[in-house]
């Protein structure tokens, strides 16, 4: 049940850092934000990024085995590691339908998988 909380805690937490992160970069198709200067998009993402740790620090402090979590440090960070990419491939398909996906980050996806599987080998 931990490890379901803390995927789930970490996949919300990603989706408000790529907000934060990437979201602005559509503002201006956005009436409200045309002229905002660079300090004002900054605390719109500060504001963001503060729900992103009010999801990520209790995803790491559930997940990890040091608190009766299922999950060591490294392989809690290989975790968010695809979960960020999970999530930032799903925000660039929707929000930015001009970008394309190439064979070589398909490739770089599967590899992920890898790393993901590798880690939690014994």
């Amino acid at each position: 049940m931990k490890a379901l909380w803390t995927i789930g805690l970490l996949l919300l937490s990603n989706t408000f850092m790529t907000l934060a992160w990437y979201g602005h970069l559509r503002f201006k198709d956005m009436e409200w934000s045309r002229n905002l200067g660079l300090f004002s998009i900054i605390l719109i993402s500060w504001g963001l990024a503060f729900f992103e740790y009010l999801l990520q620090v209790p995803a790491n402090r559930i997940g990890h085995e040091g608190h009766g979590g299922p999950f060591t440090l490294v392989q809690l960070k290989v975790l968010q590691e695809v979960i960020t990419l999970v999530v930032f491939t799903a925000f660039s398909l929707v929000a930015f339908r001009n970008e394309v996906l190439r064979w070589n980050h398909a490739l770089a996806a599967v590899l992920l998988v890898l790393a993901v599987w590798l880690v939690f080998k014994k």
